[in-house]
């Protein structure tokens, strides 16, 4: 069985988004091992400098890097927009060769730190458009459990 971790930098507020988020990891246990990795997010001020942005990016890379294993999908603007399907092959090809774990990794509203960046195989950018990171969160959690059910052969993805 696949593995799926989902690194995040903070925690959900919004009771309405840990609904959603638990629905898709309810409904990917049957699919995967999941599991879910909220660390904290480093507090900076109300008009924080370049280097103190930079700063936090580095202590959360720190923290990132503890759990992660396997492919590495760190989630960024500059990353790649793929199609459901597109990301379906590519969670499957990762089982296939050999990587039976895939991570996928949102950091702060700041970004994630270049190294982090640069440990993915696969950058991945969900949408031209700027979102929430905790909607974010829904968003890759749903396009998970449709590419499993993409290569299932289900009814979901239409």
């Amino acid at each position: 069985m696949m593995n799926i971790n989902l690194i995040v930098i903070g925690k959900l507020k919004e009771e309405y988004l840990r609904s959603a988020c638990a629905e898709y990891i309810k409904r990917l246990s049957r699919y995967c091992t999941f599991e879910l990795h909220e660390l904290e997010e480093c507090r900076l001020s109300d008009d924080p400098s370049e280097k103190e942005i930079a700063s936090a990016l580095k202590k959360e890379a720190e923290q990132i890097k503890k759990f992660t294993k396997g492919m590495i999908v760190p989630m960024c603007i500059e990353g790649k927009q793929l199609t459901s399907p597109e990301l379906s092959e590519k969670i499957m090809s990762a089982g296939v060769n050999g990587q039976s774990t895939v991570t996928f990794i949102i950091g702060s509203s700041f970004g994630l730190d270049p190294e982090i960046k640069a440990m993915g195989a696969l950058k991945l950018s969900m949408s031209k458009m700027t979102f929430p990171h905790q909607l974010a969160r829904v968003m890759i959690l749903e396009q998970i459990y449709r590419a499993f059910q993409i290569a299932e052969g289900g009814k979901y993805h239409k």
